[in-house]
């Protein structure tokens, strides 16, 4: 089955002056991700720029509304996800422990719909 596995985190937390806070979860997130591909399981998944990079469309009464932003003021935003195939929830649950973070934060851990 697969799983999303949806990282929430303060982006506050990469910000250092010397940037060494970005770099150093750039490569823990890649050897992570060198992991999972090299045992078959990682399908998918990507970085995500900034929240303050984002456009949200939001329908209500029929109408459409774009806010520069996510819609949901957090003190988490999403940063990324990793699309994995696991055979349980319980293996994508000790996967969603092993995944880098810079500081505190969540994993949101989500079946991905089967579309066979």
């Amino acid at each position: 089955m697969k799983y999303a596995l949806l990282i929430f985190e303060d982006e506050n937390a990469f910000r250092d002056e010397r940037g060494r806070a970005w770099e150093e979860i750039l490569a823990a997130h890649g050897a992570f991700a060198g992991e999972l591909a090299e045992k078959g399981i990682l399908k998918g998944g990507a970085g995500l720029k900034t929240s303050d990079t984002a456009t949200t469309a939001r329908k209500s009464a029929g109408q459409y509304a774009l806010h520069d932003g996510p819609y949901a003021e957090a003190r988490e935003q999403l940063g990324g996800f990793y699309i994995v195939e696991v055979d349980s929830l319980d293996e994508a649950l000790a996967l969603a422990k092993r995944v880098p973070l810079a500081g505190d934060g969540s994993i949101e851990v989500r079946p991905v719909i089967d579309e066979d």
